[in-house]
């Protein structure tokens, strides 16, 4: 590691312009190479103004990435399949130790706060922060036997929070990585890492979520996940070449946050994990299929209707998984496009996370779907992104119509809605 001041100077000498592109992408213009290294710049600038006094003492960029999932909408936390793959949207951040026992942090967007983490019980008024998270992300250190001190981070973001790109899982790995490599000598992997990172979330932050959020933060590219064993997840690297595939991918922020429809997002798990227990099981990937189907005019008396579509849903996108998968191992794009659009349909049809219930004016994620698909035709493909129910819509867009779709979706969603992103191959990391 070498002093903040250093690493200023050296960012603005091009020195890091290699490590710079290897994540936000070499085949991309000087112009964008020279806004990420002001953007480095910034970060390195912000932590020098809050903190001078460690102006000389060893400090790193740290990246984490967001996320964007391509198959397995809500499978994860039945310890199902999924695909997904780290995107060129990242959270960045210097940060160095302080000699003491505190955490402070500054987020942009949230401003400065501290942790003393003396005391790493969770906390009720911390649901739903970034305290939270620094939090839960030191327990899990301690609890496995790794040493946590204090130190500063300042952090900017360019994933947009409740936009389903996994804002607070790229935090998560984020903290991972810098509290590694500054106090572990980088001993823990980054899928230990993305474990970490879900139980701060689901027992500090509040949110039941599965682990691929994490998992696609952490290890990057595109990746194919069996969660059948959430503490040792089985983990595929697919190398494809999404540049030469003829379509460019899309996210369609709607300008609908989710963030304060955990109660909706619960739901789901929730009504799953009912047909699992009707089974004897705590999860859905460990109940057969076929008894499943048998068993349907029993369920609905069990759990009601919604549950056990909900659970339909599970089982077919979770053998869509493998299918998709297979597609893009053998390079057949269109192949895995004709199985995106089928798990579009099955969210909005089976899963029903497309609208919320008790706002029926408000169904921003379903009029996306709908203009995207008349836009698209019989190409490309459309799906809900994420948890659903608010934020944003996934879509693979040939090339030759970007223009006009661009257009288009701006003048319903705003002109800040179309996100252009491309696959990052690397995941949580130490920059420099």
């Amino acid at each position: 590691m070498t002093c903040p001041t250093e690493l200023y100077d050296k960012l603005s000498a091009g020195a890091y312009d290699r490590q710079l592109a290897a994540l936000y992408g070499p085949q991309k213009s000087s112009a964008a190479h020279k806004r990420s290294r002001a953007r480095a710049r910034q970060v390195v600038n912000g932590f020098l103004r809050l903190w001078p006094q460690l102006a000389g003492v060893p400090a790193a960029l740290f990246s984490s990435p967001g996320r964007t999932e391509l198959g397995g909408n809500h499978t994860d936390h039945q310890g199902g399949r999924v695909l997904c793959a780290s995107v060129d949207m990242d959270m960045l951040a210097c940060a160095a130790p302080n000699g003491t026992n505190t955490v402070e942090l500054y987020a942009e967007g949230y401003g400065l706060f501290s942790v003393d983490l003396s005391d790493l019980s969770p906390r009720r008024e911390e649901l739903g922060t970034p305290a939270a998270l620094v939090r839960g992300m030191a327990a899990g250190f301690v609890q496995g036997g790794h040493p946590v001190q204090g130190y500063c981070a300042y952090v900017t973001s360019n994933v947009p929070a409740g936009s389903g790109l996994s804002s607070s899982a790229a935090l998560e790995v984020l903290l991972g990585v810098i509290q590694n490599h500054l106090f572990c000598n980088d001993i823990l992997s980054n899928t230990r890492l993305a474990v970490l990172g879900q139980a701060a979330e689901n027992r500090y932050f509040g949110k039941p979520c599965g682990l691929m959020d994490q998992m696609g933060c952490a290890v990057g590219g595109t990746i194919a996940i069996d969660l059948g064993d959430p503490e040792l997840p089985r983990i595929r690297q697919i190398d494809f070449d999404y540049t030469a595939s003829g379509y460019q991918l899309y996210i369609i922020d709607t300008d609908s946050d989710h963030r304060d429809l955990t109660d909706a997002y619960a739901a789901i798990p929730a009504e799953m994990g009912q047909v699992a227990a009707f089974f004897g099981q705590q999860v859905l990937s460990r109940v057969e299929r076929d008894v499943f189907w048998q068993s349907i005019p029993i369920l609905r008396a069990k759990v009601g209707d919604r549950a056990v579509l909900r659970a339909i849903h599970f089982f077919e996108e979770n053998a869509r998984v493998c299918q998709q998968t297979a597609a893009l191992s053998a390079g057949d794009f269109e192949v895995f496009l004709k199985l995106c659009r089928q798990s579009g349909r099955s969210s909005a049809m089976y899963l029903q996370n497309s609208t919320v219930p008790v706002a029926p004016r408000h169904q921003a994620v379903m009029l996306a779907q709908a203009v995207v698909q008349t836009l698209l035709g019989d190409r490309g493909a459309v799906r809900v992104h994420g948890g659903g129910f608010a934020g944003t819509v996934q879509a693979f867009v040939p090339i030759d119509i970007e223009d006009t779709f661009t257009r288009t979706v701006q003048s319903v969603f705003g002109s800040h809605s179309c996100r252009l992103l491309h696959i990052r191959s690397q995941g949580g990391c130490v920059v420099v």
